[in-house]
C-alpha cells in the first residue's frame, strides 16, 4: 500500500479559508443597491449633518477614497453622529427587494469543502439581511462585520462635542496633498487598511498564506495581497496589479477556480481507495 501520508497531503487543499466581501461582490453592482446606498449617504449628510449640497457629493467620494468608507472619513474630520443612526439611515432604507435568490451560487458556496467567512464594511443588520435575501445566509461559517471590528461603537465618542470645533477641510488637503495640512485618522477600523485585516486575521483564525480573498475593490485587495492573501478581483476580466485571479462574476468562481473542489475529489478518491486495500487484504 501507497504511503497514507503522501495521499493525505495530495488531498489537502491549497486554501483553509475562503474571505469574501459582500457587497458587490456576491451581488452585482447592476442590482442598484450599491447607487442607493450612495444616495442615502449623500442625503444623511445633507439632513442629519448640515452639509451644504452642492458639497455633499465631492466631500462623500473624497471621503470614501481617502478613508475607505464615507462614515470613517465623516468621522475623521470632527463629525458627531451615532453610527447606529448612520447605519440605520443609510442601510435601514435600502429596498432590499432589489437582491434576488442565488441558487447557481449558493449551489457553489455549498460544495465548496473549506471554510467561508465574510469580511464587509456595513453593519450586521444589513449584512443579515442581504444574505439572507441572496438566500446564502447559512453558507457562510462567520460573518465579520461593522460591530465585530468596531466592538466599542456604541461608546461616545468625544468629536465634536465643542459646536465651535472646526472640521478638517479635507477639499484643501485633496488639492494639496504634499502640503501642510495632515489628513485625520479615523476611529473606524474597516477596509482597506492594514489594520482591519490583521484584525480579521485574528478574530477569524485565519492564516493569510493558506486564504483566497474574493473583493470587487482594488484597494481592498492590494491591501490583502501586501499581507499574505491570495487575491480574486470580482466583477471584472482584467488583472490589475495586486489581482491573482479576476472574475467578471462571482459566478465564474468553479470554471477560475477549479483547484477549490480538487482537494475534495482526491480526498475522496484517497478514502475509496484505502477502503478498496483494506477490504483485498483482509
Amino acid at each position: 500500500m501507497e504511503n497514507k501520508d503522501q495521499y493525505q497531503q495530495a488531498a489537502q487543499s491549497k486554501y483553509e479559508c475562503l474571505l469574501f466581501d459582500l457587497d458587490d461582490t456576491l451581488y452585482p453592482v447592476a442590482s442598484g443597491i450599491s447607487a442607493q446606498v450612495t444616495k442615502n449617504i449623500q442625503e444623511y449628510m445633507l439632513q442629519k449633518l448640515g452639509m451644504e449640497e452642492s458639497k455633499v457629493p465631492e466631500l462623500c467620494l473624497s471621503l470614501y477614497k481617502s478613508y475607505g468608507t464615507t462614515m470613517a472619513g465623516l468621522k475623521a474630520i470632527g463629525y458627531d453622529f451615532e453610527y447606529d443612526d448612520f447605519h440605520s439611515f443609510v442601510h435601514g432604507r435600502l429596498p432590499y427587494n432589489l437582491l434576488k435568490l442565488d441558487h447557481v451560487l449558493r449551489n457553489l458556496l455549498l460544495s465548496l469543502p473549506i471554510r467561508k467567512v465574510v469580511f464587509t464594511n456595513a453593519d450586521k443588520a444589513h449584512a443579515a439581511r442581504a444574505l439572507s435575501r441572496l438566500g446564502l445566509e447559512d453558507c457562510f461559517q462567520e460573518v465579520i462585520s461593522f460591530e465585530t471590528l468596531n466592538p466599542t461603537y456604541n461608546e461616545k465618542m468625544p468629536i465634536s462635542t465643542n459646536p465651535n470645533t472646526r472640521i478638517f477641510d479635507i477639499d484643501e488637503y485633496v488639492k494639496q496633498p504634499n502640503g501642510d495640512l495632515v489628513l485625520p485618522k479615523t476611529p473606524v477600523v474597516c477596509k482597506p487598511f492594514e489594520g482591519a485585516f490583521e484584525k480579521v486575521f485574528e478574530i477569524a483564525k485565519i492564516n493569510p498564506q493558506r486564504a483566497l480573498f474574493f473583493d470587487d475593490s482594488i484597494r481592498n485587495l492590494q491591501t490583502g495581497k501586501r499581507l499574505g492573501l491570495t487575491t480574486v478581483l470580482v466583477g471584472s476580466s482584467h488583472r490589475l496589479s495586486g489581482v491573482d485571479y479576476a472574475l467578471e462574476s462571482i459566478h465564474n468562481i468553479k470554471e477560475a477556480l477549479p483547484e477549490l473542489w480538487e482537494a475534495e475529489e482526491k480526498s475522496t478518491r484517497y478514502s475509496g481507495k484505502i477502503a478498496i486495500e483494506t477490504y483485498v487484504q483482509a
